[in-house]
C-alpha cells in the first residue's frame, strides 16, 4: 500500500456538504458563518484525507439514484413500525438475529450496506466475519428471519454491488 496524496481540496463535495451543515446549524447565511463554514468544510477534509487512502469508485451512478430514495422509504416506515411496537404495550416484539452471506467484496459497499441497515430503526449491524463473507444483524422486529435476510439482499445489497463493483 503506498502512501496517500495530499490535496489541497481532497473531497470537494464534502467540502460543500461541511459549508451546508454549518449554515444549517448556524440557522444564519452571515458572512461570518459562511467564512467559517468555508473553514470547516475545507480543513476537516484536508486533515482526514490521510484516514481516506483510496476514495471509492463508484462504478454506476443510476442504481445509486434508484436506491436512495428506497432507503429513504425504508427508514421512513421502519419509524413508524417501530414507534407502533413502543406504544403497543400489549405486543412482545419478535427479535431475531439474522446472519447475512455476502455476496459484495468492496470494502466501501460492506461499510455502507452496514452503515444502512444500522441506520434503519429496528434493526442493527452487530459484527462482520473476519473474511468480510457475513454480517450479523439484530432486528427488533420480525415474523420471518429468512424473509428479512431476502429483503435486505435484494433492496440494498444488490444495488450497492451494482454502484460499487
Amino acid at each position: 500500500m503506498s502512501a496517500p496524496r495530499f490535496k489541497l481540496f481532497p473531497h470537494p463535495i464534502l467540502s460543500l456538504t461541511w459549508l451546508g451543515v454549518w449554515l444549517l446549524l448556524a440557522n444564519s447565511v452571515s458572512v461570518g458563518n459562511i467564512v467559517l463554514g468555508a473553514i470547516l468544510g475545507f480543513t476537516i477534509p484536508f486533515f482526514a484525507q490521510r484516514f481516506w487512502p483510496t476514495p471509492p469508485a463508484i462504478q454506476r451512478w443510476g442504481p445509486l439514484f434508484r436506491l436512495f430514495p428506497v432507503f429513504v422509504w425504508d427508514v421512513i416506515v421502519a419509524n413508524v413500525a417501530v414507534a407502533w411496537l413502543v406504544i403497543n404495550v400489549g405486543r412482545t416484539p419478535r427479535a431475531n438475529w439474522i446472519v447475512i452471506p455476502l455476496d459484495i467484496s468492496n470494502e466501501f459497499a460492506i461499510w455502507t450496506l452496514g452503515s444502512m441497515i444500522t441506520m434503519t430503526p429496528g434493526t442493527v449491524t452487530a459484527k462482520l466475519t473476519p473474511d468480510r463473507r457475513k454480517m450479523l444483524v439484530h432486528v427488533l422486529d420480525t415474523p420471518d428471519p429468512a424473509a428479512e435476510v431476502r429483503t435486505i439482499k435484494q433492496r440494498y445489497e444488490g444495488p450497492l454491488k451494482e454502484i460499487f463493483e
